[in-house]
């Protein structure tokens, strides 16, 4: 009879024990985003700061982009028929109403009627260099973010590393649970600086593509009006 008791008594402890890693399990699941990011340390507040800077870039260069390479299709279609008709004046003014990078350079272009053609060419290349620049300007601001954001993480790994481990000798208490979760939260800043890192340099690479693309909208439309210019003497 005991002996049953205590078979009760055990079963019973084992199924508390089970109820209670049922009930932490629970709990721990319950942990949302925020309270998992703010386990990372004080590291988190410059990445978060870092995050912050790079969408704000991101998103104000792609719309000066988008801004600059905006253009109708039949924009150089009407230049050439007032150019060859003899019109610059209205040629002139549909240019200079047009707020876009390539309108700019064919302005400058048709401010330079009836010089040679090499200077022509020269002045819109310099304005066309002056619209790279803006559209590249602050753009840099991704790429230092993309390398450093990873840097900030592995260091908030490193010093919460270096705190778990003074913790453990100096208290000489250890498990292999407690150290796990200290791992488990101090692998959060690197996770963190690898993913903004990672954000950062994607919207680098693609605003860059997008420079890429207007850039070469520019030189076919430099290289049409040079050839509208040159067509008379042919």
């Amino acid at each position: 009879m005991n002996l049953f008791f205590l078979q009760v008594l055990i079963d019973s402890a084992k199924i508390k024990d089970s109820l209670a890693r049922v009930v932490l399990t629970a709990a721990q699941q319950k942990e949302s985003l925020w309270d998992i990011l703010f386990k990372g340390g004080p590291l988190m507040i410059p990445l978060a700061i870092l995050l912050v800077i790079a969408i704000f870039v991101f998103f104000e260069r792609l719309m000066a982009i988008r801004k600059a390479s905006k253009l109708d299709d039949n924009f150089m279609n009407i230049i050439k028929d007032h150019i060859v008709t003899g019109n610059v004046t209205a040629a002139r003014s549909l240019a200079k109403n047009t707020p876009t990078s390539v309108a700019k350079i064919i302005d400058k272009g048709i401010q330079r009627i009836g010089k040679p053609i090499e200077a022509i060419e020269r002045s819109m290349e310099n304005v066309g260099k002056l619209e790279l620049y803006n559209m590249e300007r602050n753009l840099s601001i991704l790429s230092v973010i993309g390398y450093i954001a990873p840097l900030f993480g592995f260091l908030g790994t490193i010093a919460g590393m270096f705190q778990l481990f003074y913790s453990i000798a100096s208290t000489g208490e250890y498990s292999i649970a407690n150290i796990a979760g200290g791992i488990y939260v101090k692998m959060i800043s690197s996770a963190s600086g690898l993913i903004i890192g990672i954000i950062a340099y994607v919207g680098y690479r693609y605003l860059n593509s997008q420079i890429d693309k207007t850039t070469n909208k520019m030189e076919v439309a430099s290289a049409e009006f040079i050839d509208v210019l040159q067509e008379p003497t042919r």
